[in-house]
């Protein structure tokens, strides 16, 4: 009897939930209208409009909030079809039906966030097209082929996502060869990124035009000096989203199961997650050193306002949000060597320590200003404007030696965490560790000797020769050290199992602070882009008329950073909540037994 009542409540309840539901579509169609009508009356039918402005939140505002949704969205959506591709092969390759389970439950993550994007996309699209006309029938006129490429890209794209999510199951066994093909297709559909990144990149640094066929003046406009840098950085940085968002998933499902067999395969999904956001996020640095280096060759004005103008004060912020979150990939990774790996603890507990100090000096370095908004008084203790801790650690020979140093920190935890619990076999094995050891030791000395070298020579020298010597001196250890410790590995002797779901709750919520972190500089760096455009549509070419023609303070716009991450995040746990939607109920067990470290023996799950 209690069941037959029971039934009818949670139906109640359901019927008020989407009755709720309605009634707020209903609200914002009714707020929507008198805004709609207030935008329309603002000029003739037929009159010349160079601009539409929304009352209440502004024109620019509403451009701000709809495009960095819809970038975010994409970053996603195009970040996730790269790892979900390469788990699929890896469990083709070693047979492990874990990494097809994994690249699966990705890729139900992908189209939960497809039409979403696409949806900002068309919205995005309107706006700009009823709000800025003018600018709008510029890029049209030099880009209308590249329309057309995007076009066609974006239906071969819908429909190879489709085959390769509901052709999963259908393509197995001998037909799993036909399914990587069709992952490989929606991989070469990322295109679709680069030809708006064109659209983008020209308003920045635009190229002279001349009077030609129209594919001929698209593919010049198009071909502009910032187009590839910012291709690879975003490419990169879509992949360093992807990871850091699907770890999140992970972290949140892993807090929320209570499962042993879930908490198995959400931990090592956060641990697959963790990585690829550290794989990506090592050469990224590189990549956005690259778009600034042709921003200063392209137009040293747009470099100095980025670097060293009222801009100047977000790569502070970024420096601190790019050091949380070495800090976190850094502690997910010792946490997994401490929980994971029975009896690690005494062995790593002093180069974790190490590293950890290394990272916090490195760190206080980075975000170290050149300059201090200081009083009369203040200044005149400090003996200037240029307090003498700034004058040394304020500037960019100083930040580059210690991103540098970063990087090869958190590479070498990862090192640590591959080679914990293994014992190297091979003959070579003393001379290998031995040379690699060297390699380590010699490119930080090296980069430490050119970060001081830099002060003593001039900016261009240290910006062309040293900077960038550094940087390749970070990619040969990379490039060296990882394929000589996979070849170690390949012949190591286990000593210690590694154990699945053990990990304390802390390790999800670093995962999550993780992924908040890369949002916030998503949301940062595009704001900082822009703003290098100054009062310019098109820099250069296209001047800014509109009552918006500044750029917005930098508490306001971290007001609308801020913004936008906890929209984004909503967003996210929405499609997060609608994938878990269509999972497999399983039989509700009698007992559930979790896990807690030190608390006897557990079930589980060897590597």
């Amino acid at each position: 009897m209690e069941h037959r009542n029971s039934h009818p409540r949670e139906m109640r309840r359901s019927e008020r939930v989407w009755a709720y539901a309605a009634l707020l579509v209903m609200l914002v169609l009714v707020l929507a209208a008198p805004l709609g009508l207030a935008m329309a009356q603002e000029a003739p039918a037929g009159a010349a409009v160079e601009y539409r402005d929304v009352p209440g939140i502004g024109s620019r505002n509403l451009i701000w909030i709809v495009a960095q949704q819809h970038l975010l969205l994409a970053g996603f959506v195009l970040g996730v079809p790269i790892f979900a591709w390469v788990c699929e092969i890896v469990g083709v390759r070693t047979k492990d039906p874990r990494y097809d389970k994994l690249a699966k439950e990705f890729t139900k993550l992908l189209t939960s966030a497809y039409a979403t994007t696409a949806l900002f996309g068309g919205i995005l699209l309107f706006l700009l097209i009823g709000l800025y006309p003018k600018l709008m029938n510029y890029l049209t006129d030099v880009f209308f082929p590249s329309f057309l490429v995007y076009s066609a890209l974006f239906l071969l794209e819908t429909a190879t996502l489709y085959l390769y999510w509901y052709g999963w199951d259908a393509m197995q066994g001998r037909k799993k060869g036909m399914h990587l093909f069709l992952g490989f297709l929606l991989n070469v559909a990322l295109f679709i990124m680069i030809v708006p990144n064109s659209w983008a990149t020209f308003q920045t640094s635009p190229v002279v035009i001349t009077e030609s066929s129209m594919w001929a003046k698209a593919w010049a406009a198009t071909w502009n000096p910032t187009w590839w840098p910012l291709n690879v950085h975003r490419l990169i940085a879509n992949v360093v989203l992807g990871g850091f968002l699907c770890g999140a998933y992970a972290g949140l499902k892993y807090l929320m199961t209570t499962s042993q067999e879930e908490r198995v395969h959400y931990d090592w999904m956060g641990y697959v997650g963790n990585f690829i956001g550290v794989f990506g996020m090592l050469p990224l640095p590189f990549a956005g050193y690259w778009l600034m280096r042709e921003v200063y060759q392209y137009n040293q004005q747009m470099g100095i306002t980025l670097m060293g103008g009222f801009l100047s004060w977000l790569f502070i912020l970024q420096a601190m949000l790019i050091g949380i979150l070495f800090l976190g990939a850094n502690y997910y990774f010792w946490l997994g060597i401490m929980y994971r790996i029975p009896g690690s603890e005494p062995k790593y507990r002093r180069p974790i320590l190490i590293m950890l100090v290394i990272l916090l000096v490195c760190l206080g370095i980075w975000m170290t200003p050149h300059s201090l908004v200081a009083s009369l008084e203040e200044a005149r203790k400090m003996g200037g404007t240029h307090h003498p801790l700034l004058g040394v650690f304020g500037v960019m020979s100083a930040k580059m030696t210690v991103a540098n140093l970063m990087i090869l920190v958190t590479f070498m935890s990862f090192i640590m965490y591959w080679r914990a619990g293994k014992q190297e076999t091979a003959a070579w094995a003393k001379a290998a560790k031995a040379v690699m050891g060297v390699i380590l030791g010699l490119a930080a000395i090296v980069i430490v000797v050119l970060g001081v070298w830099g002060y003593f020579v001039p900016a261009i020298t240290r910006i062309d020769k040293f900077s960038t010597t550094q940087v390749l001196i970070v990619l040969f250890v990379l490039l060296t050290v990882t394929p000589l410790t996979g070849l170690l590995m390949k012949s190591a002797k286990t000593t210690t199992e590694m154990v699945w779901g053990v990990m304390p709750a802390r390790a999800g919520y670093a995962l999550v602070l993780n992924a908040v972190m890369v949002i916030l500089l998503m949301t940062l760096m595009g704001y900082a882009r822009s703003s290098s455009r100054v009062h310019w549509h098109i820099y250069g070419v296209m001047q800014d008329t509109s009552p918006y023609a500044y750029s917005p303070a930098l508490g306001y716009a971290a007001a609308f950073m801020s913004l936008n991450t906890f929209l984004f995040c909503l967003m996210v746990a929405f499609i997060f909540w609608v994938a878990s939607l269509g999972g497999e109920k399983k039989p509700q067990q009698k007992e559930t037994r979790v896990p807690v470290v030190g608390a006897g023996p557990v079930p589980v799950v060897r590597q």
